[in-house]
C-alpha cells in the first residue's frame, strides 16, 4: 500500500507547528506566516532516528571514551578562536550572516588552507562553479586541492561524498537544499529542517565535519526554523561594523568552545585578513578630546577589549525626553540614570540622552556601567575626561560599584595600549598593582565622581 501524504501547518518565521491554519503564530506573535506543507510519506519508525545518528546501544557514562580528535585548523586563528580552536571531527557549523558580509569568501580561504593536508568539497547550490573559481582567483588562492559541487539533492549529497570521502564539506548554502523525504519547495521550513537533519546524521555518523551557510533575516538573524539551530553543533554570524571595513565573527551557540567568542577581520581586496589587536580597532579616537568620551574594557569570549562609549546630553526640544542607546541596553540606560539622580544628586529627567558604543559592537555584559555613567556626566557638564583613563565596573540599584569577572586581565589590556589611570571597583584592585598604571579603587558612584573631578 503506497503512503499517504501528509501535510501541517507550519510558521514560516519560527517553525512552529500547528493543527489547522491560524491568522497568527502564537509562538512568535507573526502574522499571516502559517502556511500548508507537505511531508511526503514519511519514515517509519524503524527509519526514524535522532540528529546524532542511529539508536546506539546503552552504556554506562563512566565508560565513555573521553579520547578527543586533533582539531582541523581553518588557517585563520581569529576563525578556530570562535570555533573553540578549530574544527571538530564529525562537527556541524551553521554560518550565517548578511548578503556581502563575507561567509562564502572566508570559508572559500579556509577550505582552501584545510586542502593543503585533507581531502575537502565545495557544494554549492547558489552560485555557478565558474563565480566560485573567479573568486578563489581574485583571492589568489591555491585552488588545486579543492574539489568542487553543483547540486542541490541532499541524497546526491551523500552518494558523492561516500564516493570522494571528503574530512570538510562546505554547504553553500543550506536553504537552497531539499530533500526527497519532503514534497515542499525548497528553502520552506520543513525542507530546510529535514535537509539540516539529514546531513547532521551523516556527519555523525562518518565523521565529516560540515559548515552551512545560513541566510539572514530583515533583523539580521537566521532565516529558517529555530530548530536549525538546535540541529547544529555550532552557530556563528559573520556582521559588519558601521563604516562597513571590518568583520566581526560571533558564536551564538558552540558546544566545543565558550559562547560569545569574538573574531575581528578587516575586508581587503585580497579577501579577510585577521586583525590581530582588535582594541587598536575599536580605538581609534578623535585627535581632538572631546566631553562625553570614555574608554571601558569589556571582556569578549576569553579576552578582553577596549572600546570607547560616548554619551551626548543636550536640553530636550519636545515634553518628552529621549534617552536612546545604540549597542547597549536601552532599559540598562534607563536603570542607571535613576542611580545616578538618586545616589549621585545629578538630576537629568528634563535631558535628552544619547549613548553609543564606538565601532558598531554590540554589548552585553554590565562591566560598562561605570563608563556609561561617567559619560553621562561629562557630557551634562562640558568637562573632558582624560585620555589615558579607562573605567569599568558594574553599577548596584544603591550606587555602589560592584567587582567584574578578570579584572587584573582587563587592567594589563589597558596598561599595554598606554592608559595610566584606571578607575575600578574596590574588589577588583590588584594587591601588587600593575606596572605603569594608577589605579583608583572606588566604592560608590560619589567616590567615583569625586576622583574624575580629581583627574
Amino acid at each position: 500500500m503506497a503512503k499517504k501524504n501528509k501535510s501541517a501547518f507550519v510558521c514560516t518565521e519560527c517553525g512552529a507547528d500547528f493543527a489547522g491554519w491560524a491568522g497568527q503564530c502564537n509562538q512568535c506573535g507573526a502574522w499571516n506566516t502559517i502556511k500548508e506543507v507537505k511531508l511526503g510519506g514519511g519514515k517509519t519508525e524503524r527509519e526514524r532516528s535522532g540528529y546524532a545518528g542511529s539508536r546506539s546501544a546503552v552504556q554506562l557514562l563512566s565508560e565513555v571514551n573521553l579520547a578527543q580528535a586533533e582539531r582541523i585548523s581553518t588557517g585563520l586563528a581569529e576563525f578556530d578562536r570562535v570555533l573553540g580552536g578549530g574544527i571538530v571531527k564529525g562537527s556541524v557549523v551553521l554560518i550565517g550572516g548578511a548578503p556581502g558580509a563575507g561567509k562564502s569568501t572566508i570559508l572559500l580561504q579556509a577550505v582552501a588552507h584545510i586542502a593543503r593536508q585533507l581531502p575537502v568539497l565545495y557544494v554549492s547550490g547558489e552560485e555557478s562553479l565558474q563565480q566560485i573559481a573567479e573568486r578563489a582567483h581574485r583571492l589568489q588562492l591555491n585552488s588545486a586541492g579543492i574539489k568542487m559541487l553543483a547540486e542541490t539533492s541532499v541524497q546526491q549529497i551523500c552518494q558523492v561524498l561516500d564516493e570522494e570521502q571528503p574530512q570538510v564539506v562546505i554547504i553553500d548554502s543550506i536553504q537552497v537544499m531539499y530533500t526527497a523525504d519532503s514534497d515542499s519547495a525548497p528553502g520552506s521550513v520543513s525542507q530546510v529542517r529535514e535537509s539540516a537533519s539529514y546531513l547532521t546524521q551523516y556527519a555523525k555518523r562518518t565523521g565529516v565535519s560540515f559548515f552551512m551557510v545560513g541566510h539572514v533575516t530583515k533583523d539580521q538573524s537566521l532565516a529558517g526554523p529555530m530548530t536549525l539551530s538546535h540541529i547544529v553543533d555550532a552557530q556563528v554570524v559573520l556582521s559588519s561594523t558601521d563604516d562597513a571595513r571590518f568583520r566581526v565573527l560571533r558564536a551564538d551557540k558552540n558546544r566545543f568552545g565558550s559562547v560569545g567568542e569574538l573574531g575581528f577581520f578587516a575586508m581587503e581586496s585580497s579577501g579577510l585578513k585577521e586583525v590581530k589587536n582588535p582594541s587598536a580597532m575599536f580605538l581609534s579616537r578623535a585627535e581632538k578630546p572631546a566631553p562625553g568620551s570614555v574608554v571601558t574594557v569589556l571582556w569578549e569570549g576569553t579576552r578582553p577589549l577596549l572600546v570607547e562609549i560616548q554619551a551626548l546630553v543636550t536640553e530636550s526640544q519636545y515634553g518628552n525626553p529621549r534617552r536612546l542607546a545604540v549597542g547597549l541596553d536601552q532599559n540598562r540606560l534607563a536603570m542607571l540614570l535613576a542611580v545616578l539622580s538618586r545616589h549621585g544628586g545629578i538630576f537629568t529627567g528634563n535631558d535628552e540622552i544619547y549613548a553609543n558604543v564606538v565601532g558598531g559592537i554590540k554589548v552585553s555584559e554590565t562591566s560598562t556601567d561605570l563608563a556609561i555613567l561617567v559619560g553621562v556626566v561629562s557630557s551634562l557638564r562640558d568637562r573632558i575626561v582624560p585620555y589615558d583613563a579607562v573605567f569599568f565596573g558594574e553599577v548596584g540599584l544603591n550606587g555602589e560599584i560592584r567587582p567584574v569577572a578578570n579584572g587584573h586581565a582587563r587592567l594589563n589590556e589597558a596598561a599595554k595600549h598606554g592608559f595610566k589611570k584606571a578607575i575600578i571597583p574596590k574588589s577588583n584592585k590588584p594587591k601588587d598593582g600593575v606596572k605603569n598604571l594608577e589605579i583608583h579603587a572606588v566604592g560608590n558612584i560619589q567616590e567615583a565622581l569625586a576622583v574624575v573631578n580629581e583627574l
